[in-house]
């Protein structure tokens, strides 16, 4: 490796609305090397890496004094033409949310294609087997290159991404929470993928992640910011094993098992508050003679008032196409779904129904379900004034009390979603469908944007509610970890059906499935979990 930095940033300082986010943070990476950027929600880390391609949100502004040298050129005066030339070619960047990047009106194929096309000038049948092949290094199979990205799990859109940044052959790859929406096997998959690519070709990797778990095994060298400063950075093995600073000793901590301890299980019998029987979901093909997609097949379950049921599998099992039957955003090409002893129609003809408001659903993607052109306020109101609460006054007060509850202040009420960070857009989504009161909640994979601490925090919250409104819970999730915490129940999908179905303990403890086992072993940090929070319960 040489000693020559290809990228070099110095004293860089961003300011948002007047306000510092980012403060003198400075840091080389040179070809070949990955360097892990770790911290909190809100830390800055986004913001840093979205910088070096002028990729900031409206608003944000580079300090002067603040220095980005790219293969020793100066970015921060460079005109928009030259600094989009730069972009996707020597430096690309995968997203944290792909489902906000991805065109929903073009086939996963065709989308890369374009990426290739532009910077590769490839056509013909040069280009269709440079997409192939992209598709392959990804994971990705090939009749998925026909599927519009609503069509794609949210693991498949990110690999979709990868594929993208991919295709200019990059010497720079930035890349923002790349696993967070993958299960713990197709992560385990990519970050091969990536560090091959460095070792191939050289590929310097800026790798901005929560997960310490993550950047342990990707990075060379790690730093980590708290409130827009860098504090810490140095060999992984050093700050990981010895960390100097509070910060990193605290996020540390939180991924060494001081977790949330597990619900107790549901033992007295009661009432199901939602029932499931035979649920199938398909989904039209995309072109004049395709197939419809049946992705979800006679997948049934009862949810009793106060039980925590987890889902889980791998991408494009299936799981988040039955929660989205569930409120009426996927049609269900069979099956009955009944909410309180009333069966809801299926599509969304059971949004009209006034029952349905009784289930709510946490989405896995915060950004695509908060209007970018509405204060947070206004987002919050929606289900307030749903409930009949006319007073605006009274509506404040009441979202303000519930940012509180999810962990962020008052003053995120004025605030935008672009002016947000990832894990604090998700906890805006929790906070807005707890509003409408639910009887049962819908959680999609509603953790994966976010750090370990905040996981926590939210993990927490379901506590109480449960607790405290007897709320049922659909836990969805890649997180075996997380469904151990939580979960009274796991049923495990494959293919579109479920494979395995029973106690937490029993299920990931011992499981009896295939694909069950596949998952466990993946995640080699579940077993100690499964021991801390059996001594939890017996204790």
């Amino acid at each position: 490796m040489r000693d020559a930095a290809l990228l070099e940033i110095r004293d860089l300082s961003l300011a948002f609305a007047g306000r510092a986010v980012v403060r003198g943070v400075s840091f080389g990476i040179r070809p070949g090397e990955t360097l892990g950027l770790v911290g909190e929600s809100g830390s800055g880390k986004s913001l840093t890496a979205l910088s070096i391609l002028r990729l900031l949100p409206e608003g944000a502004v580079i300090a002067p004094g603040s220095s980005i040298r790219f293969e020793g050129q100066e970015l921060t005066g460079l005109g928009e033409p030259a600094i989009r030339r730069l972009r996707g070619g020597r430096i690309a960047m995968v997203f944290q949310d792909p489902m906000a990047c991805l065109n929903p009106f073009m086939a996963a194929g065709a989308q890369v294609a374009e990426a290739v096309r532009q910077h590769r000038g490839l056509s013909g049948d040069a280009l269709r087997g440079a997409v192939a092949a992209l598709f392959a290094e990804v994971g990705l199979e090939a009749p998925l290159a026909g599927r519009l990205p609503h069509a794609l799990s949210g693991g498949q859109q990110q690999r979709v991404m990868i594929a993208m940044a991919l295709a200019g052959d990059p010497v720079l790859l930035l890349a923002d929470e790349p696993t967070t929406a993958l299960d713990t096997t197709v992560q385990a998959q990519v970050m091969a993928l990536l560090r091959r690519l460095a070792a191939d070709r050289g590929l310097a990797m800026l790798f901005v992640s929560h997960d310490l778990a993550v950047v342990a095994a990707m990075a060379d060298r790690v730093g980590v910011m708290s409130q827009g400063a860098l504090v810490e950075i140095g060999p992984v093995a050093t700050v990981l094993e010895t960390p100097r600073s509070d910060e990193a000793r605290a996020l540390l901590a939180a991924r060494r098992g001081q977790a949330t301890p597990p619900l107790q299980a549901f033992r007295r019998a009661r009432a199901p508050v939602l029932e499931v029987d035979g649920l199938a979901v398909g989904y039209p093909g995309h072109g004049l003679f395709a197939r419809p997609v049946q992705v979800v097949r006679d997948v049934g379950f009862a949810l009793a008032p106060g039980q925590v049921l987890g889902l889980v599998g791998g991408s494009g099992s299936g799981k988040s196409s039955v929660a989205r039957a569930l409120v009426g955003l996927a049609d269900r090409t069979a099956g009955r779904v009944m909410l309180n002893g009333r069966p809801l129609p299926p599509g969304l003809a059971a949004r009209r129904d006034p029952a349905a408001q009784r289930i709510q659903m946490v989405f896995q993607n915060p950004y695509g379900s908060l209007n970018p052109r509405r204060r947070i306020l206004a987002a919050l109101e929606e289900p307030l004034r749903a409930l009949g609460l006319a007073d605006a006054r009274e509506r404040r007060r009441c979202a303000a009390a519930m940012l509180a509850e999810v962990g962020l202040p008052e003053e995120h009420l004025e605030r935008f979603p672009h002016a947000l960070s990832g894990g604090q857009r998700q906890r805006i989504a929790i906070a807005r469908a707890l509003l409408a009161e639910p009887s049962v909640l819908v959680c999609d994979e509603v953790i994966s944007a976010l750090d370990v601490t905040v996981q926590r925090q939210v993990l927490e919250l379901l506590r109480d509610l449960q607790a405290r409104r007897d709320l049922a819970l659909l836990f969805i999730s890649h997180d075996l970890e997380a469904v151990a915490h939580i979960a009274d129940r796991v049923m495990v999908m494959e293919g579109g059906r479920i494979i395995e179905d029973g106690a937490t303990a029993e299920v990931l403890g011992a499981p009896r499935a295939a694909g069950t086992r596949a998952l466990v072993d993946a995640m080699p940090g579940l077993r100690p979990v499964l021991a801390q929070d059996a001594a939890l319960v017996q204790g």
